[in-house]
């Protein structure tokens, strides 16, 4: 009975011992768990402080990460045979010269049609020119229907023209002469933006008129006849399309007949030197090309 009672006290000793060992264990788990957490926690508000804090590798990170989707839509749309997809830009729109005819008042439109079948161009840039120069034309005091004209006789409306003396543009503006009047525009390359070769122009052609003292012998400074004899009929020409599309402004129909194509280099020799001197226009040999 004795050894019996001993065997049962021992398995009871035993089993409180098991029970306190396994219990013991579990609390220490249970400790390293929560303390591992807390470190974990402390280490992820560590990261976003240093991330949020340091805005430039934040930026760098999105950038990378930004730059591998991108790279991974690339060889994708590349493995499916879609080689245009670099040359994709959505915001080219906001660079095209061009506006819709239907957005124009009236009198606009109607010059913008009357120009576009004349001389065979998309009325939508031919549109937004309209507009330009009807908005320049009245901060300048300048007829928007002149400016046109000068547009229509000297390039028939192409922004890339240039003569043989170095006239650039819509407007053919001597660049190297002008190059101070395109400063304000980021430099001589703005020379073939439409909008900026249209404004420089009106710059020119307001100071050649109020050299003359006329919009007619304004025109003859304009193309460096001013000293010569003979304009070959430039002003003449500008003036006629002029009168015709304020007939067309008036409502008044007007033939679009066949553009001549102007002979840039008829009128002046040597044009595109300095702007004239009016002290100086007797001397033989002054050269009076303001524009071109």
């Amino acid at each position: 009975m004795t050894a019996r009672r001993d065997l049962l006290s021992l398995a009871r000793s035993t089993g409180a011992a098991t029970s306190l060992f396994f219990k013991d264990i579990g609390q220490g788990l249970l400790v390293v768990s929560h303390n591992t957490l807390a470190l974990l926690g402390l280490a992820v508000v560590a990261v976003i402080f240093t991330f949020v804090s340091q805005s430039d590798l934040r930026h760098r990170l999105e950038g990378q990460a930004l730059g591998w989707l991108h790279e991974r839509e690339e060889a994708r749309a590349l493995a499916q045979g879609n080689t245009l997809f670099n040359n994709s830009d959505p915001d080219a729109i906001t660079r095209a010269t061009a506006s819709n005819p239907k957005d124009l008042p009236r009198q606009q439109a109607a010059v913008a049609h009357w120009l576009a079948n004349r001389y065979k161009v998309a009325p939508e840039p031919i549109s937004r020119l309209v507009q330009e120069a009807w908005a320049v034309g009245q901060r300048a005091q300048v007829e928007p229907t002149l400016i046109l004209a000068i547009m229509a006789i000297e390039s028939s409306f192409n922004p890339f023209a240039q003569s043989t003396m170095g006239a650039q543009g819509l407007m053919q503006v001597m660049t190297r002469v002008h190059n101070d009047k395109y400063e304000a525009f980021g430099g001589n390359l703005a020379a073939f933006d439409p909008v900026t070769n249209l404004r420089v122009g009106v710059q020119v052609l307001k100071e050649c008129i109020q050299r003359a003292g006329s919009v007619e012998d304004g025109l003859r400074y304009y193309v460096g006849a001013a000293n010569l004899g003979d304009d070959a009929g430039y002003t003449v020409r500008v003036l006629t399309i002029h009168e015709q599309m304020k007939a067309v402004v008036a409502g008044r129909p007007v033939p679009t007949a066949p553009v001549i194509k102007p002979l840039r280099e008829a009128v002046a020799p040597s044009p595109g030197m300095m702007p004239v001197d009016l002290e100086t226009t007797g001397k033989e040999d002054q050269r009076v090309a303001m524009a071109r």
